[in-house]
């Protein structure tokens, strides 16, 4: 068990010593919303069309919100291009006739190669960043090589903006309307390069602006999270990006939480952190049954987090899945929604954080319990309310629950504890009274 597993046990364990005839007062947060036995969050990348055209009413009608990592120089008046930041071209594309590309000058020509007006430039700068992080470092070399060297033929060299994507896109307008659904939006980078092989200046280029757009467009409750382009890990990408958001999907180092991304084969059944994050990125190979047997095993436990990873949608994107399958998997998991919590990305992150920094002090007054709950992180940022069990003693009549004198709703039900009343209190707020009428 991990430290702060074991200061959250022991929070509740203290808060377990007040007790009258009435009310026992032994309080616990569940660990999912509600008390659910899983959490899914459904997002998306790259924006796509059809991920709005034909994914997004299906979860509206289903009441699910979804998290979407989008490329802002896609969307029309987005104030950020892509661009290349660095020497003149020409003149890196001089100095590649004598001097080969090597581990000293490879993120330069890296970032440069995007911008060449050669063939194939994006998919060939893709094509080194992929070799990259697989080690595979002398191949990278001699790509960037034939690529400078093809720039080289060319009587002028000149920087062409990388093309993304083609046909009809979402706009600003459109964007703010789903946010208002409570749709999440987050940093897919400006332009989805490999991060991993740009140099310093055009790697935050691309995480700055685009952050810097989705604040301006949309405001700062769309800026909590971050997916960088192709699921990258690399470390130096990731230092770079936690200094611009809370959290990533593509990394989330948190002592309570095991990691598994979706290349991994492991199930989560074998895992005993406090939270496991399952990401599952559904391909064409993946049939409706296959999808459906992963909210099948999350139902078995009752600490995964199910991050489902779509990209494209009825033919338009990478790996595009027909919109009937997911229309299928999202009914199957409203059918287990008594069991499910669906949420975005960034609300599932907030409720996993502030429960396990959670502190709960419980203090008998006379007829009353009166319970503190409040937690240590950022006070402006984590206001997700947690669900409290509090425990009751059988002969307690009616009651009532009370935060800062408002009334909060509650349901009453028993486990092999004892009887309890569920509810949803605010970290950091007033103190809840739970009180015999």
């Amino acid at each position: 068990m991990d430290i702060r597993s074991f200061i959250l046990l022991i929070a509740i364990a203290l808060s377990s010593c007040v007790s009258n005839e009435n009310i026992s007062g032994r309080t616990e947060i569940t660990p999912w919303h509600n008390g659910k036995k899983a959490a899914i969050s459904i997002t998306y990348d790259d924006g796509t069309i059809n991920q709005f055209r034909q994914a997004l009413p299906i979860m509206d009608t289903l009441g699910f919100k979804g998290t979407f990592y989008i490329n802002t120089a896609d969307i029309p008046g987005s104030e950020f291009p892509p661009k290349y930041i660095g020497r003149p071209l020409n003149e890196i594309v001089e100095e590649s006739k004598s001097q080969p590309t090597n581990q000293n000058n490879l993120f330069e020509r890296a970032s440069a190669l995007r911008f060449l007006n050669i063939k194939n430039a994006v998919e060939l700068h893709n094509e080194v960043g992929a070799l990259y992080e697989q080690d595979a470092l002398t191949k990278a070399f001699n790509i960037v090589d034939s690529a400078f060297a093809s720039a080289a033929e060319n009587k002028i060299i000149r920087e062409v903006r990388p093309v993304l994507l083609t046909g009809e896109v979402i706009t600003w307008d459109e964007i703010r309307e789903f946010a208002k659904r409570g749709h999440e939006f987050g940093n897919h980078t400006i332009s989805h390069p490999r991060l991993a092989v740009l140099d310093e200046a055009n790697l935050l280029y691309e995480l700055e602006k685009c952050k810097e757009e989705l604040m301006k467009q949309l405001g700062p409750n769309e800026t909590f999270s971050a997916e960088c382009p192709f699921g990258t890990e690399d470390e130096r990408v990731m230092e770079y990006a936690y200094r611009l958001h809370p959290a990533l999907r593509n990394r989330m180092p948190e002592p309570y939480l095991e990691e598994l991304n979706r290349w991994n084969k492991n199930y989560p059944g074998t895992y005993r952190k406090e939270y496991i994050q399952w990401q599952k990125g559904p391909l064409k190979k993946h049939g409706i049954d296959e999808m459906k047997s992963w909210v099948d095993t999350i139902l078995t436990h009752n600490n995964v987090w199910l991050v489902l990873t779509f990209h494209g949608v009825d033919g338009v994107g990478w790996e595009a899945k027909p919109h009937e399958e997911l229309k299928a998997l999202f009914a199957y998991m409203k059918e287990h929604e008594s069991g499910l919590w669906v949420t975005t990305f960034r609300d599932a992150t907030k409720y996993m954080r502030e429960r396990m920094h959670a502190r709960i002090n419980a203090v008998r007054k006379k007829d009353e319990i009166m319970i503190k709950l409040t937690h240590d992180l950022d006070k402006n940022l984590y206001t997700l309310p947690l669900t409290l069990k509090t425990y009751i003693d059988t002969s307690a009549g009616d009651l009532s629950v009370k935060q800062d004198a408002q009334t909060i709703p509650f349901v009453k039900g028993s486990d092999a504890q004892g009887n309890y009343l569920m509810y949803q209190a605010l970290p950091n707020a007033g103190d809840i009274v739970i009180v015999e009428m």
